[in-house]
């Protein structure tokens, strides 16, 4: 087994110009799958509530629900950093509840990190998060938790200037976020060229997802790699697979064997036997034959 990923490491391969693999995962399964895969970090996102509960937005993802699919990711995971995401108005509120609800992601979740969306406003937060000894990833550009306030899943940082979206604001918020202690920071759905400035600038790694390739590594959503969510697919998500209808067409497979009564065949039942030990016709086989001939 490859060695396992703590946050310091990441520090550690943004020095070396080591890319790093991010992705989301929500259940076992998948948590196995991406942890054998090699990637580095594993996001258990408020995507969650976009992709697995088939809501409109985050907003309504709810603490507890991020720590029962954290638990299940970290019994998964061997290698893999685990972060947990704090969704809308577990930190926004106050500081205190804000250190409160990163503690139970730790505690209750298994997770080894949380991650929050926001720049300057967040600072605070983030400091108080970070002096209990949580480590925390920020999350700055396109924020999906401002959906409203962006009016919809706007590119940010396309615009020069001071004004809410533009390039110097999405420049201070990441600042803010490395002077805060963050130890990583997610740049979401910006420029490359901005990515790429605010990559060389700041000291502790950048993730992109919708921030071309200048970043130190990239993160995306599992469900959009794997093909597997087909409501929409931002430009920026590349599909490596289109496991959703090769899902759909086993069961519709499935859906036919069992009405063609061609399934369970005998390689897929528990057959009884006769004393001599030959296989033994079942009632229900002899009903068959009878009416068949």
């Amino acid at each position: 087994m490859q060695r396992k990923v703590k946050v310091p490491d990441l520090q550690r391969m943004k020095e070396a110009g080591t890319k790093i693999t991010a992705l989301t995962a929500y259940d076992f399964p998948f948590g196995r799958i991406v942890d054998d895969a090699g990637v580095d970090v594993i996001l258990v996102g408020d995507t969650l509530g976009m992709v697995v509960q088939g809501l409109d937005t985050t907003l309504p993802v709810t603490l507890d629900e991020i720590i029962y699919h954290c638990r299940m990711v970290a019994r998964a995971r061997k290698r893999s950093l685990l972060v947990g995401d704090m969704p809308f108005g577990t930190y926004q509120v106050s500081v205190e509840d804000a250190v409160r609800n990163a503690s139970r992601l730790m505690k209750d979740g298994a997770c080894e990190a949380v991650k929050l969306e926001g720049g300057v406003r967040m600072a605070d937060t983030i400091a108080a998060i970070s002096s209990v000894d949580i480590p925390v990833m920020g999350h700055v550009g396109l924020t999906p938790q401002s959906v409203h306030r962006m009016g919809g899943h706007k590119v940010q940082g396309r615009k020069r200037g001071n004004a809410p979206g533009g390039r110097n604001r999405v420049i201070e918020d990441a600042r803010a976020v490395e002077d805060a202690g963050a130890f990583a920071v997610v740049l979401e759905g910006i420029p490359p060229d901005l990515a790429a400035d605010i990559t060389e600038e700041l000291s502790i790694p950048t993730i992109g997802i919708g921030a071309g390739r200048e970043c130190d590594g990239q993160i995306l959503v599992l469900h959009d790699v794997l093909g597997l969510f087909d409501d929409f697919t931002p430009k920026f998500a590349k599909r490596y697979a289109e496991l959703g209808q090769a899902a759909r067409e086993a069961v519709a497979t499935y859906v036919g064997e069992v009405r063609a009564e061609s399934f369970p065949d005998e390689a897929h039942s528990y057959m009884l036997r006769a004393e001599g030990g030959s296989a033994r016709e079942g009632t229900g086989a002899k009903r068959r034959r009878a009416a068949a001939g």
